[in-house]
């Protein structure tokens, strides 16, 4: 897959590495000095970063935005990747096109009239966040879907559940939930009926806000 960054600040550093390392192919727009230095200095070489300003046309058609599946806009200033979003939509028709928002008050702007095909609004992920680790023990909500009810969530598997040792075919899971993978330390399996979790493992699941109050139950020690 081909991704347009534009943004190289931590947030679309982070994200750069991160597609790289699953094999996908990346280009960083940034015209900051201090952001290029800091991008080459964690191993994002020339040919990942191109110097300019991700509103002008030609740089991104310089970027490969004709040919590209997914353009995400991760500056600091929302008028900056709503500028950007809309241009990649409208003007290159690029087929999805991610935007980060910044100031809150802006979230509503961020939408598919503007070219938005998915908003990340940080500081509702985090509010989120933090609601869902005050109700659930075991639970963490990873994303929030933008579209609909439904959430990717960690679960800590913990050892007083009375599901641990137990196969997946045998653990009854709530209906509106998929059981994504399952990991402890480095090592991670796609879990089927034959996979026995083990306390202290985490798992990443999809479920909806009901089905997240059973997973804690059914992994956390709520059954106790």
């Amino acid at each position: 897959m081909k991704v347009i960054i534009i943004g190289g600040g931590q947030v679309g550093g982070y994200i750069a590495n991160l597609l790289l390392e699953n094999g996908n192919s990346v280009v960083v727009i940034e015209n900051r000095e201090m952001s290029i230095r800091a991008l080459e200095k964690n191993g994002l070489g020339t040919e990942h970063v191109l110097v300019g300003d991700g509103t002008d046309a030609l740089i991104m058609e310089k970027a490969g935005v004709l040919s590209c599946n997914a353009l995400v806009c991760v500056t600091g200033s929302d008028e900056t990747n709503l500028a950007t979003a809309m241009m990649a939509k409208f003007e290159y028709d690029v087929p999805k096109v991610v935007a980060r928002v910044n100031n809150p008050k802006n979230a509503w702007l961020f939408n598919a009239g503007m070219g938005v095909d998915v908003k990340i609004n940080q500081a509702d992920l985090i509010g989120h966040m933090i609601a869902d680790e005050m109700n659930y023990q075991s639970i963490m909500t990873l994303m929030r879907l933008s579209k609909g009810e439904y959430s990717i969530v960690r679960i800590h598997v913990d050892y007083h559940s009375p599901n641990v040792d137990k196969p997946v075919a045998e653990i009854k899971l709530p209906s509106r939930s998929l059981l994504i993978a399952v990991y402890e330390d480095d090592t991670m399996i796609i879990p089927h009926g034959e996979t026995v979790i083990r306390a202290g493992q985490y798992i990443l699941a999809f479920a909806d806000e009901p089905a997240m109050e059973e997973l804690n139950r059914v992994f956390g020690a709520g059954e106790r």
